[in-house]
C-alpha cells in the first residue's frame, strides 16, 4: 500500500467529522487488490460491516462474491471494494447528503490512488453520489456513464436482489458487460467460466 494510501486509511478509521463516528464500531476504508482496475462503489456499511470492519460480509456481501466468482473475479485478485459513506448509519437508513459529502473526499482520494479503471456502482445511492442527483438507477443500470474521463457502470445493488429476485437476470447480463469491458480494458485471457 502506497504512503499516500496508508495516510487515507488511517484517516478513514480514524474519523470523526460527521455523528456516524459516535455510533459505528468500525471505520471501513475498503478491501481488495489496491492496484487492480475494477472499483466497487456501494452505499454504506450495514451492521455486519461494521462489526466485522470489513466491506460487503452480510448477505449482500455474500451474494456480490457470487456473482463476482461467476464473471471471474476475486476480491483479493480483481476488484477494489469501498463504500460512498465510511460509517454505518444508524439502522442501515441511507446516509444523509451531509454524511455523503463528508466522506466524499476520501472516496475521491481512494479513486484518485487506485485509479481503476472500471467503476461499478452497486445501486441508487452509489450512482446518485458520484454521477448526480438526477440519475435513477431504474433508467440507467447496465449503461456505461463518464465519471471525470473515467468508465463507469450502475447496477442494482446486491439487498434488492434479495429483496426483488426478478432483478437477479438483468444483474447478470449488466456483469457480463463488465467482463467485456475488462478483457477489452485490461486482460484480453481473462477467463470466466460463465462469459
Amino acid at each position: 500500500m502506497s504512503t499516500e494510501l496508508i495516510l487515507i486509511r488511517e484517516q478513514i478509521l480514524s474519523c470523526t467529522k460527521c455523528d456516524l463516528a459516535q455510533t459505528r464500531s468500525h471505520a471501513i476504508f475498503g478491501e481488495g487488490n489496491l492496484h487492480e482496475k475494477i472499483m466497487i462503489i456501494g452505499e454504506a456499511p450495514g451492521r455486519d460491516e461494521d462489526l466485522q470492519g470489513r466491506p460487503f460480509v452480510g448477505k449482500s456481501g455474500q451474494l456480490l462474491d457470487k456473482i463476482l466468482a461467476a464473471c471471474g473475479f476475486t476480491r483479493d485478485e480483481h476488484v477494489f471494494i469501498t463504500n460512498i459513506v465510511k460509517c454505518r448509519p444508524p439502522n442501515n437508513r441511507v446516509p444523509s447528503p451531509h454524511e455523503a459529502t463528508t466522506c466524499m473526499p476520501y472516496l475521491l482520494k481512494q479513486i484518485e490512488l487506485i485509479n481503476p479503471k472500471i467503476i461499478i456502482l452497486l445501486g441508487a445511492t452509489a450512482l446518485k453520489h458520484m454521477a448526480g442527483q438526477e440519475h435513477r438507477i431504474t433508467r440507467e443500470r447496465g449503461n456505461w456513464i463518464d465519471l471525470n474521463g473515467r468508465l463507469a457502470i450502475p447496477v442494482f445493488h446486491p439487498a434488492a436482489l434479495l429483496r426483488n429476485p426478478a432483478l437477479k437476470r438483468p444483474t447478470w447480463e449488466d456483469f457480463k458487460k463488465i467482463v467485456f469491458k475488462y478483457r477489452q480494458l485490461v486482460d484480453p485471457n481473462h477467463k470466466s467460466d460463465y462469459v
